[in-house]
């Protein structure tokens, strides 16, 4: 199974965001996306996450018999967090479980307290979200990748908010992933753990 990317535009408010962009990802392959602010990282992955619409060009999954979208594939964690802050770290884990869990991919998927436990937040399970640190937050938000598990991990800025200890979580699960020839897209400012991705540096 390969992602493939040909050809693709993006407009947004009127603005061509992305033009004539194209790649492609293997399982165990890991994409980098650097670029200035505005260039269209984060517009890249809501588009292979199937929030934004193309305008030109298509995104498909290759190598597989009748592939299903890119989206029902994709784990996507974006720039904010997605946590709804009335319920507990435990219950936001069991809702995405809960609404992804007819379409996840390949993978073991693990119960919230196990997921929080791989982030170190065993601790704060049955707290709500509103009182958690900026971090906790975070660290909720890529516990999701653990309890909905899917062979595309679209990563924006997955390192905000996140100590060394929590980065280096972060970094193992990544290589882990990678390792069961699962594929990551990953957006950032920040330099990550992974030596072996491709880069792919956006303009404006």
């Amino acid at each position: 199974m390969r992602l493939e990317v040909r050809d693709i535009r993006v407009e947004r408010g009127g603005r061509r965001v992305l033009d004539g962009l194209s790649f492609a990802l293997a399982p165990g392959e890991a994409l980098i996306v650097t670029g200035p602010n505005g260039a269209g990282k984060s517009t890249l992955l809501r588009v292979l996450a199937g929030l934004l619409p193309l305008k030109q060009g298509r995104i498909a999954i290759g190598g597989a018999e009748d592939p299903p979208p890119c989206a029902e594939l994709a784990h996507y964690v974006g720039h904010a967090d997605g946590n709804k802050a009335s319920l507990t770290a435990a219950e936001n884990l069991s809702f995405w479980a809960a609404m992804l869990r007819s379409r996840q991919g390949r993978g073991t998927s693990l119960p919230p307290a196990e997921a929080l436990a791989a982030f170190a937040l065993a601790h704060a399970s049955d707290l709500p979200v509103a009182v958690l640190s900026a971090g906790q937050k975070r660290r909720v938000a890529l516990a999701r990748l653990l309890v909905a598990p899917r062979p595309i991990w679209l990563l924006d800025e997955p390192l905000n908010a996140l100590d060394a200890a929590s980065q280096a979580r972060l970094s193992h699960l990544m290589h882990a992933h990678l390792g069961q020839g699962g594929m990551i897209v990953a957006a950032t400012h920040s330099a990550l753990d992974l030596p072996n991705a491709r880069q792919l540096t956006l303009r404006q």
